[in-house]
């Protein structure tokens, strides 16, 4: 930004979003700005950089003295000096430099001094000390110079208010990155700012020390002051390029002591100057600089045992060495076995800490200080130094670190991954002594023994573990066990190794296992025989890991072996999966490797060069052709739900294949394509049915529906020429309605086109004829193939000319139509082709587009140029359609290209359509109006306000006829319509708006929003803002929650009244919401073992009701006593269960239904039980809600029922009887309603005979009711 847009903006009146103290602060400077520019035009000078930076020092005069300060107007100066001071000539800011500064320093040391005059006061500063040159930095602190202003500056720097810090640290770093020009790298102030920036750090942690001793467990008062002096050491360290190198032993000191601090704020900070004064030294001009410092910090090594102070320091150790290793790889790789040993004696500490900071210091060392010429070509120092480094490990291993043996295997996991192949043989000895830990039967650390064993297998080798750690699988010998489990740590770890090791070492193990189980015939499988297959599985399991990246792949990956391949394709159908993902991973693997870009690097390529690469993908396509065919004949036999790995094989050797042997196969399959299609053709319909009766019970497709498959992958792969074959094949299938999963696939066939280079250029030719292919077969087109068509058509879209952009106006019904299809999938799809055909429209804006050619058009129809308002108008064509379907189907398609381009459409159509749409909303067809509600709402959310509020007046009063009509959530999606409109518009513009009669609607919305707002306030209030499993707040909305800002608009609403639904998502391109959480789950779990939510019953016991425990037999229930005395048995409860039209409170818990209702009824604790001779039992327990004043066992209320004449039995019977209603004497009927599944058993009450009350049915105690 110029200086005069600076001025500018100070010159603006604009302010009426400040605050009043600083507009008055803004005011006045404008009228300081003012009176300069007024003196130097009555000076007749020009308004240059110079000219104000003068007139505004002459002012600081008038404003600072050496006793006063008249602080307005020295703010006011100032300030402009802050703008102004960069844009003077560095010479003027060099001469006048002691006269600002003599006028600055009372404005700086003014006891009333705040931040809008220090502030500017600091950026002053700033400017005057980067312009100064090497002589003037010479001056000591005592004259008035340069270091006498940084001297300032430093005491501003640890100020205690944060804005003032804040701009003084700022101010340092600025000036120390802007060196005068001189030899030396440093500033020439860097020493002075390093030397006074320690002090002040050393004499506050001196202090915090000593107030620590004399109050304990009482936070120092120095403790601020100490992290704003930690503060400007990390600015000074930052801004200078690296700290001075004298200053580095008392700061590491100082450092060191403040990490171990239980303040973590400060030990973070002392790292974190630590790490900016490492990555300082990263640079080549301060690297000399790092070798001092990694001997001081080594120097202040902390006792063995320090368990506050020796983590920290071995935390800097491990970075600064990273560092190291980054500047000075080789000599820092020639100190590791040193470096090793030194932290490696900490593992024998005691303390935890200290054993977990050492190893992961250890981890650090060979993750970052082993080179890459060490791995790629060692030296005969490097090999010396990796065998003093295994000697290390190897050590690691002895008893004396016996309490640290899990730090010990995470090290020796590190040293796998960091020396990689060159771990092979020197950690051998490491490898045999956890091997034969692992096979103690009393060794706890199994798996972390496996885990080290894996890494071992991948950085050496699994031929060379092997030789260490052999199977003993066939024939274990005494005293060597054999060692099953490392199968599976080899399939997970075993990769770019040789395959040679496979075919010598593991098919021979294969093929006799394999014969074991085969000597064993049909007989009744044993356990060994078992343990054999599954022995034969694991082994071919290892497959894909020797393919993945082999070093010897053209020797080892021969004929036999791919014979040897084949025919078990063919044969073992339970190892296909392994041995295809095995070929497949050998061709990408090595792709992957020509893939990358730039230099060659051997160690992150695996040893595998890009030539070498080149080579095995030339050897694997000479076998591709009969692998290929293989493949195909195993594809054609195996199941659907078992074809995916043998098609991405197909896939991986199709891309390899030589142009030639590609094209035979391809012209062999659609042969037998062609011959297949013309049986199926040839075949009456009692031979289709009885085939489809034949693949129902084997579930194995047609071969037609194979073969189309193959063509589909080899598609991508074939040469121009084959192209006319191909869209000879799919205009032949894609008419042929009577095969609908065959026709879908023939549809996939162009989307799989626009995948390769070459079949986009076939699409782009062969454009109209694909067009015309695609009309012809609409009324062809089956309903499973419906979303794949129009797949192919948004393929098609992009390919078309200018000059048949009448396809679109051709095709447009179709998809219009199927906006309202059954498959969620095919209408999200036709709402994406109608945004894409209408960008193609606005990209191929004024070419033309020819009527005539549109089908169902007259030759003689007018042509029109291609623009968006013609597109809306194609589409609203179907708005005059005397379908109701159609009409809704336009106006949903309308509803979704609205909200796209609705920033580009112009006033007039939006103003048109709206109309419409009003009109619609008066049609008495639901369908159509449910869809013109969802259009309602993007124009009430999108559309502009000036054009919508006009339309208020007849649109609310049109919506309110439906706010009654409750069928398919019309009066929900009212409602939310209208929520939307008060935010919007705001409740007084939608009421006036509104009918007299339905303006209790609107004022139930608004009293809801605000007691939603009170009980939002009320939880902020009580520290209940949000709970805790991170639900809504009642009547919230949480902000960076949706996808989109529409989005958030339209479905961030209220929970109680969201009237949104999935149609609305899926019109406006916006992805299903998950179901929000409605009340609370239960699970039910047995006593004596907890619920498996993996088992398919588990349903059965999740329910939306609490559950309740079963009463257990024998345990005293609950009876009511009138005021007499007297029991009363059944009570409340049968009122509740009788109530015919005044249902009770809390109706929401009884009206349940689905899966909670079903558990409650089988689960709860009214359910019915069976007892001793499977005879029912129902259980009458009361809720929790009923009286309980006194307690009897069930044998007393069995003998009260008896001298009740009630017994249990003509209890029962009555309560499924037919009675009369009249005076209450019936029982049972239908106006009692059947007794439902676990319900309880319904009593009268003896003080209620005779009648019911409050419009219930009592039921008598006495005999049945009467006809």
């Amino acid at each position: 930004m110029s200086l005069e847009e600076k001025l500018d903006k100070i010159r603006s009146p604009k302010l009426q979003s400040q605050q009043q103290a600083s507009r008055t602060s803004h005011y006045s400077t404008r009228v300081v700005l003012a009176a300069v520019e007024d003196t130097l035009r009555d000076q007749k000078t020009e308004p240059s950089p110079t000219g104000y930076f003068a007139a505004l020092l002459a002012l600081l005069r008038n404003a600072v003295s050496a006793t006063s300060v008249n602080k307005d107007l020295a703010t006011s100066v100032v300030y402009l000096l802050d703008v102004v001071t960069p844009y003077a000539p560095q010479p003027l800011l060099r001469s006048k430099f002691s006269q600002i500064l003599t006028n600055l320093a009372p404005a700086l040391t003014f006891a009333e001094a705040d931040a809008p005059l220090l502030r500017p006061s600091i950026g002053c500063l700033e400017s005057l000390l980067i312009a100064q040159d090497s002589a003037a930095w010479e001056l000591s602190h005592t004259q008035i110079g340069p270091r006498r202003a940084i001297a300032g500056l430093l005491n501003l720097a640890v100020d205690h208010r944060p804005k003032i810090r804040k701009k003084a640290q700022e101010a340092i770093t600025n000036v120390l990155k802007s060196p005068p020009p001189s030899p030396s790298l440093d500033h020439p102030a860097a020493d002075m700012c390093a030397e006074t920036a320690l002090k002040s750090l050393s004499d506050l942690a001196t202090l915090s020390n000593q107030s620590k001793k004399n109050k304990k467990n009482v936070s120092s008062e120095h403790e601020p002051a100490l992290i704003h002096a930690l503060q400007l050491v990390k600015t000074v360290a930052a801004a200078s390029g690296g700290w001075p190198s004298k200053k580095i032993e008392p700061l590491c000191e100082v450092l060191l002591h403040i990490s171990k601090s239980s303040n973590e704020y400060m030990a973070m900070a002392a790292f974190e100057i630590f790490e900016i004064i490492f990555a300082g030294m990263a640079e080549a001009t301060s690297s000399s600089k790092l070798p001092r410092l990694l001997e001081v910090i080594s120097e202040l090594r902390p006792s063995q045992n320090d368990s506050q102070l020796l983590p920290p320091w071995i935390a800097v150790i491990s970075r600064g060495y990273d560092v190291s290793a980054q500047v000075e790889p080789e000599e820092t790789f020639q100190k590791l076995p040193e470096l090793f040993d030194m932290i490696a004696s900490f593992l024998t500490s005691s303390s935890h800490n200290i054993r977990v900071s050492a190893s992961e210091c250890l981890i650090s060392f060979m993750a970052n200080c082993v080179p890459d010429s060490v791995l790629s070509e060692p030296s005969i120092y490097d090999e010396k130094v990796l065998e003093k480094l295994a000697k290390a490990a190897v050590d690691l291993l002895s008893v004396k670190y016996q309490a640290a043996w899990m730090e010990s295997f995470s090290v020796m996991g590190a040293m796998f991954d960091g020396l990689r192949w060159q771990a092979d043989p020197i950690l051998k000895d490491v490898v045999q002594t956890i091997g034969e830990l692992r096979g103690n039967d009393s060794f706890t650390g199994k798996k972390e023994a496996d885990e080290i064993i894996g890494k071992a297998i991948r950085a050496m080798g699994p031929q060379s573990v092997l030789s260490i750690l052999p199977l003993n699988l066939l024939k274990p010998k005494p005293g060597q066990p054999g060692r099953a489990w490392m199968l599976p740590i080899l399939r997970e770890y075993v990769s770019n190794t040789n395959l040679s090791n496979f075919k010598t070492e593991f098919v021979p193990l294969s093929e006799m296992m394999f014969q074991r189980v085969i000597d064993n015939g049909d007989a009744e499988k044993t356990m060994e025989i078992k343990i054999f297959e599954t022995l034969v599985q694991q082994i071919w399991a290892l497959l894909p890991g020797y393919c993945d990246l082999p070093l010897d792949l053209i020797g080892s990956f021969d004929q036999p072996f791919a014979e040897l391949l084949a025919n078990l394709l063919y044969q073992q159908v339970g190892l296909r999966s392994d041995i295809c993902r095995g070929l497949q991973t050998l061709v990408e693997s090595n792709k992957a490797i020509l893939s990358i870009e730039g230099e060659e690097d051997i160690v992150l390529q695996s040893r595998i060069s890009k030539v070498t690469a080149q080579k095995n993908i030339d050897h694997l396509s000479g076998f591709a052709s009969n692998l290929l065919a293989v493949l195909f004949n195993v594809y054609s036999e195996t199941l659907p739900q078992h074809r995916g790995h043998i098609l991405q094989c197909i896939n991986a050797y199709l891309s390899i294949a030589p142009n030639q042997e590609l094209m035979d196969t391809f012209e062999k399959v659609t042969s037998m394509l062609q011959s297949s299609l013309a049986e199926s053709g040839a075949q009456t319909q009692a031979e289709k049915q009885k085939q489809k009766e034949q693949s129902g019970t084997s579930k194995m497709p047609p071969m037609s529906h194979t073969l189309m498959d193959l063509v589909i992958t080899i598609s991508i792969y074939l040469s121009r020429e084959s192209f006319s074959t191909l869209f000879n094949i799919a205009s032949l299938i894609i008419i042929m309605d009577s095969d609908p999963q065959l026709q879908k696939k023939a549809y996939k066939l162009i989307p799989r086109l626009a995948e390769s280079p070459t079949g986009k250029e076939a699409l782009a030719e062969r454009s109209n004829e694909l067009q015309q292919l695609l009309l012809n077969s609409a009324e062809k087109v089956s309903a499973p193939a419906r979303k794949d068509r129009l797949l192919a058509i948004a393929t098609l879209i992009p390919f078309l000319p200018n000059t048949s952009l009448h396809f679109i106006p051709s095709i447009l019904s179709e998809v219009v139509i199927s906006c309202k299809e059954v498959n969620e999938k095919a209408r999200t799809t036709a709402f994406d082709l109608l945004i894409s055909m209408g960008e193609k429209i606005v990209a191929a804006e004024g070419s033309i587009i020819d009527n005539s050619k549109v089908p169902n058009m007259p030759d003689d129809a007018p042509t029109v140029s291609a623009n968006l308002e013609e597109y809306f108008t194609m589409v609203s064509a179907g708005l005059a359609g005397s379908a109701s379907h159609m009409v809704s189907a336009s106006i949903t398609a309308l509803t979704r290209i609205l909200y796209h381009f609705r920033q580009s459409l112009k006033v007039d159509t939006l103003a048109e359509l709206v109309e419409t749409m009003d009109l619609f909303l008066t049609h008495k067809n639901r369908e159509i109006v449910r869809s013109v509600l969802g259009f309602v709402k993007v124009c009430v959310i999108s559309l502009p306000t000036e054009l919508m509020l006009p339309r208020l007046k007849t649109l609310v009063p049109n919506l309110m006829v439906w706010s009654h009509e409750h069928k398919a959530h019309f009066k929900a999606k009212v409602k939310h319509i209208l929520e939307r409109m008060i935010r919007r518009f705001g409740v007084n513009v939608v009421n006036q708006n509104c009918p007299e009669e339905d303006r209790k609607l609107i004022t139930n919305i608004r009293k809801t929003k605000e007691r939603n707002k009170r009980h939002k306030d009320a939880a902020k209030e009580a520290g209940e803002g949000s709970d805790e499993d991170g639900a809504e707040p009642s009547g919230g909305k949480r902000k960076g929650h949706f996808e989109s800002e529409y989005d958030e608009a339209v479905y961030g609403s209220d929970d109680e009244s969201d009237g949104s639904d999935i149609s609305d998502n899926e019109v406006l391109g916006k992805k299903r919401k998950a179901a929000k959480k409605s009340g609370n789950t239960y699970i039910h779990e047995e006593e004596d073992e907890p619920l498996d939510l993996l088992d398919r019953r588990a349903l059965a016991n999740i329910s939306t009701t609490k559950p309740l425990k079963q009463r257990l037999p024998g345990k005293k229930t609950k009876a009511k006593m009138d005021l007499d005395g007297k029991l009363i048995l059944g009570g409340d409860s049968d009122d509740e269960a009788m109530i015919l039209d005044t249902p009770a409170d809390g109706g929401a818990e009884d009206d349940e239904g689905g899966v909670g209702a079903y558990v409650k009824a089988i689960k709860g604790r009214d359910a019915v039980q069976r007892g001793r001779g499977g005879r029912l039992k129902f259980s009458n327990k009361r809720g929790q809600d009923e009286d309980d004043e006194m307690d009897v066992d069930e044998a007393d209320v069995k003998a009260i029922r008896k001298t009740t004449g009630g017994d249990s039995r003509g209890s029962f019977r009555a309560g499924r009887g037919r009675g009369s209603q009249r005076g209450g004497s019936g029982r049972g009927g239908i106006a009692n309603g059947r007794r439902g599944l676990g319900e309880e058993k319904r009593h009268g009450s003896s003080g209620n005979r005779g009648g019911g009350r409050g419009g219930r049915v009592m039921k008598s105690p006495r005999g049945r009711g009467r006809r």
